[in-house]
């Protein structure tokens, strides 16, 4: 294959974001994107990530001209950013997907105004029962509920896009932890940013 018939970009994400990063490339016509996810349950093992991201770079670097992650740092306390800078990868800026969604500045204003928030972003409402309920083993010990949630007085939905029906999970995920529910919509934020500087 020719190097002006291979794709041009091939974007690496994690799992939760890879919905999001389809949609923007859709929007937007962005046909030269490609994405690939590295699996959402590594959030869990987070000292995993790195090399699972190392390990996607290197099985695409012979059929991409350029290759982008769409990945916070989530919880890998810099690691990922060695390797990234290893394997010569950029990634979009942000320790998390809520800064990355929200905004650094926004982020920030929102968890000083209130430090004991439970966030959540579409994939995270979609996926809820799943990976918190049966996840953190509610399901089985709902006791539980009260330890884990202790420190939290809020929950807060941050919406990429308008959809009632993740509007109302999200509200019964809030009255399932009992915390007081709050709603923003974020858009895709620097994702979206972060695309289209690459496109």
């Amino acid at each position: 294959m020719s190097a002006a018939a291979l794709p041009p970009t091939l974007v690496i994400t994690c799992g939760a974001l890879a919905r999001e990063v389809l949609a923007v490339a859709r929007a937007n016509g962005w046909t030269h994107l490609e994405v690939t996810a590295v699996p959402a349950e590594l959030h869990n093992r987070p000292e995993r990530i790195p090399e699972a991201v190392r390990a996607k770079i290197r099985a695409a670097r012979e059929k991409f001209r350029k290759i982008l992650v769409a990945y916070g740092d989530c919880g890998t306390g810099g690691r990922l950013d060695k390797v990234l800078a290893e394997e010569g990868v950029e990634r979009i800026q942000g320790p998390h997907c809520y800064q990355i969604y929200a905004g650094a500045e926004t982020f920030t204003a929102l968890a000083e105004a209130e430090p004991g928030t439970f966030y959540l972003t579409d994939y995270l409402v979609r996926h809820f029962d799943h990976l918190m309920i049966e996840g953190l083993g509610l399901d089985r010990h709902p006791e539980l509920r009260d330890l884990y949630f202790a420190n939290y007085t809020r929950l807060m939905y941050l919406a990429q896009t308008r959809d009632p029906a993740l509007e109302t999970q999200a509200q019964a995920a809030a009255d399932r932890l009992g915390l007081a529910y709050e709603y923003r919509y974020t858009g895709y934020g620097e994702l979206e940013r972060f695309l289209a500087a690459a496109s």
